[in-house]
C-alpha cells in the first residue's frame, strides 16, 4: 500500500494554527462482519490488513474494496507525539466517520459519537503526553438493521436506481493539534451588509481572569479593514467595523474573502493562542418571490450535486476534484448547487467561497417518512436533529451557503394525527432559524413541506416534456403553483403560502452515447442497464432540445428564483448527469450554458 499521505491539506479552513498534524495514511484495519471485535479482544492486538484512510473500505482507493455489508470496522495507527508540542494540550480530530464510532488512545475510551456524516473531536489530556506514543484505535459500526442518516447509502446490496455503494467507518481526515489550557473551541462570524460590520463570537474552553480576546480583520495588500478587543468571557463578543467606503461584498461575481487572525492574551500580554480563518460580508433576503444577495436578486441556476467518485465514493480523491466539480459546474453555466444527501468536506465549501459558488446546506437523511420500517421508507430520530446542529456549528460561516435544507423528500401524508416525522421536522426546522436567523431554510426539498412558516417552498417534477412542463407550472403566477401530490391525489404539504419558490428537482434527463447506440442497433431488444428520469432522448440532439426547453419553463417564469437541475454527474448506473461518473464530458459545454443564460439576473 502507498505511503503518500493522501488529502494533505488543513482540514478546517476557517480555523488554523501551527501545530496540527495531519493523519491521514496507512492504518492497520480489520473487518468485524458480527460486531463481536470487543469480546475477540481487537483493542488490544494488530489488525489483520491495512487501509489508507481517508477512503472507505468499500472505495477503490482504501485498498480494500470489500462492498458486502459491515456490521463493524476496526482501525489502529501508533502515533509518536511531537516533543516540540509540550505544554499543550492534545485534540484528536475526525472529520467523519460512518455511523457510530468509539475511539480509545492508549486503552482509554477518548470519545463516542453517532452520526456519519459530522465532525467530533477527543481531548486527549491526561491519556498521553508530547514526545510519547499514541495508539488509536476506531472501532465504527455501520449496521442496515438500525434507523439512521445515511443519504444515499443503499440498504441492500446492490446499487439500484438512485441507491449507491456505501461507505463505512472513516471517510473524512484524521487530524492532530496541540492547544494551550485556554484556546478558541471555534468562530461564528456573523455579517451585517447595512452596517459594513461582522459580529464575531469567540466560544473558549474556559475562562482566565485577565485574558483578552483580539481580532484584526484584513483585506487588499494586508492593509488591516478592522480589529477588535474584549475581556475574555464563556462567549466573548467582538465588533469588527469596516469602513463603508472600503467595504467589498462577497457576491458569485466578486467572492472577496477577508482574512481574519484572533488572538487570546493573558493579563501580562503574552499570546495564549491565535488561529488564522477568513471572513466574508454579504447579505441574503426575500423579498415576495424573490432571493435577494445583497440586495440584487439572483437567479440561482444550481445543479444536484451528490459528490461520488468512482474510485473514493462518498471521499474526494484529492483537493483537485473538490475545484473540478465547481468549475465543471459553473463552465456549464450554473452558478451554484444542492450539495444533495451528504455533507460535503469542509474544504469544498473554502473552494465554493473562493471561486463565488452559491450552495444549498443539506444533510443526508434519504428514506425518511411518518411510517415503515428500515430501509427506503424509515422514521426519523432525535439523532437526525442532534447531527444537523453539528452541521450549522461547523458551516454557518461559509459565505457560499446562501440557504438551508435539513430535509428531503420526506413522505407524510396530511392527516389529523402528529407523526414523529411532524416532531423531527418542527424541531430541524426550529433548530436551523435558532442557530442562524441569516438564512432562508427550507423545511423539506420536495413532497412533505410540514411547516407553514417555511422560508420557502418548492416541489420536485421529472416531467420530460417541456410543454406539459409548461402547463405544471403555470399556476405559481396565480398562488397555486405544483405541489407534490400522491398519485391517487391524496397531500402531504400546507398549502402554499406565496414565499419564494423553485423547482429544486428538474430533469434528470438521461443520455449515455454507448447504451443508446446499442439500443439502436438491437433494433428494440432491452439492452438497458442504466436508467434517468421519464422516457429516454434517442440522440444527443433530442438532449439538447429537452434541456432548453425544460430550462426555459422556470427561466422565463419571472415567479421563479431558480431551479435545480438534476444533476452534475452521472453516479454508478444514474445516467443522467451532465458530465459522465469520471468527470468526462457527455455534451458540448457551449450549447448547455447558452441554453441556461436567457434571464436577466445574474
Amino acid at each position: 500500500m502507498t505511503s503518500t499521505m493522501p488529502k494533505p491539506e488543513h482540514p478546517r479552513p476557517q480555523l488554523v494554527r501551527d501545530k496540527w498534524m495531519n493523519l491521514n495514511g496507512t492504518w492497520g484495519f480489520e473487518i468485524d462482519a458480527g460486531d463481536s471485535g470487543w469480546e475477540r479482544g481487537l483493542p488490544a492486538r494488530e489488525l489483520n490488513s491495512e487501509i489508507l484512510v481517508p477512503f472507505a473500505p468499500e472505495s477503490a482507493l482504501s485498498g480494500i474494496e470489500h462492498v458486502d455489508f459491515m456490521e463493524a470496522v476496526w482501525y489502529r495507527r501508533t502515533v509518536t507525539i511531537p516533543q516540540e508540542w509540550a505544554g499543550h494540550n492534545l485534540l484528536l480530530h475526525f472529520g467523519a466517520v460512518d455511523h457510530d464510532a468509539t475511539v480509545w488512545v492508549n486503552g482509554v475510551e477518548v470519545a463516542r459519537h453517532r452520526g456519519g456524516f459530522t465532525p467530533f473531536t477527543a481531548d486527549l489530556g491526561g491519556v498521553v503526553e508530547p514526545g510519547a506514543d499514541a495508539v488509536i484505535v476506531v472501532r465504527a459500526r455501520d449496521s442496515r438493521h438500525e434507523m439512521q442518516a445515511r443519504g444515499k447509502q443503499a440498504t441492500w446490496y446492490n446499487n439500484t436506481h438512485c441507491q449507491y455503494t456505501r461507505t463505512t467507518g472513516i471517510w473524512q481526515t484524521v487530524w492532530m493539534e496541540a492547544v494551550p489550557e485556554v484556546y478558541i473551541k471555534r468562530l461564528r462570524m456573523t455579517p451585517n451588509l447595512a452596517a459594513s460590520s461582522i459580529t464575531l463570537e469567540v466560544p473558549i474552553s474556559r475562562n482566565r481572569t485577565g485574558h483578552t480576546v483580539s481580532a484584526v480583520l484584513t483585506g487588499d495588500a494586508e492593509r488591516i479593514q478592522a480589529s477588535a478587543r474584549a475581556d475574555l468571557d464563556l462567549t466573548p463578543l467582538l465588533q469588527l467595523n469596516i469602513p463603508a467606503e472600503t467595504l467589498r461584498p462577497w457576491s458569485i461575481e466578486d467572492p472577496f474573502l477577508y482574512d481574519l487572525e484572533v488572538t487570546v492574551r493573558d493579563g501580562s500580554g503574552h499570546v495564549v493562542d491565535r488561529v488564522s480563518s477568513y471572513a466574508a460580508v454579504r447579505s441574503v433576503a426575500l423579498d415576495g418571490k424573490v432571493v435577494r444577495i445583497n440586495g440584487k436578486a439572483v437567479f440561482q441556476r444550481l445543479v444536484l450535486d451528490q459528490g461520488y467518485w468512482p474510485e473514493s465514493l462518498m471521499t474526494s480523491p484529492d483537493e483537485a476534484a473538490l475545484i473540478k466539480d465547481i468549475e465543471l459546474s459553473m463552465a456549464a453555466g450554473f452558478n451554484g448547487a444542492r450539495l444533495h444527501q451528504k455533507v460535503f468536506e469542509e474544504r469544498f465549501l473554502y473552494h465554493a467561497d473562493r471561486l463565488g459558488y452559491l450552495v444549498w446546506g443539506e444533510f443526508g437523511d434519504w428514506g425518511v417518512s411518518g411510517g415503515g420500517t428500515i430501509g427506503h421508507n424509515q422514521k426519523p430520530t432525535a439523532s437526525f436533529v442532534a447531527q444537523w446542529l453539528e452541521v450549522l456549528q461547523r458551516d454557518v460561516n461559509h459565505p457560499s451557503i446562501i440557504g438551508w435544507c435539513p430535509l428531503n423528500e420526506t413522505h407524510q401524508v396530511l392527516h389529523d394525527h402528529i407523526t414523529v416525522l411532524d416532531d423531527v421536522t418542527q424541531a430541524m426546522f426550529l433548530a436551523t432559524k435558532l442557530a442562524d436567523p441569516t438564512r432562508p431554510v427550507i423545511d423539506a426539498s420536495g413532497y412533505a413541506h410540514r411547516i407553514r412558516e417555511t422560508d420557502i417552498y418548492d416541489s420536485h417534477s421529472y416531467e420530460q416534456d417541456p410543454e406539459r412542463f409548461r402547463i405544471e407550472q403555470q399556476g405559481l403566477a396565480e398562488g397555486k403553483p405544483y405541489i407534490n401530490r400522491k398519485d391517487d391525489g391524496e397531500e402531504y404539504s400546507v398549502p402554499y403560502g406565496g414565499q419564494p419558490y423553485f423547482v429544486s428537482e428538474f430533469g434528470g434527463i438521461w443520455w449515455n452515447e454507448t447504451e443508446a447506440r446499442q439500443a439502436a442497433e438491437a433494433a428494440g431488444t432491452d439492452v438497458e442497464s442504466s436508467w434517468g428520469y421519464g422516457q429516454r432522448v434517442s440522440s444527443e440532439e433530442e438532449f439538447y432540445a429537452r434541456f432548453e426547453g425544460l430550462c426555459s419553463v422556470l427561466l422565463d417564469n419571472p415567479d421563479m428564483f431558480g431551479y435545480c437541475y438534476t444533476q452534475l454527474t452521472d453516479v454508478f448506473q444514474e445516467k443522467n448527469g451532465i458530465f459522465t461518473f469520471d468527470r468526462s464530458p457527455k455534451f458540448d459545454l457551449e450549447r448547455i450554458r447558452a441554453s441556461q443564460l436567457r434571464r436577466d439576473d445574474t
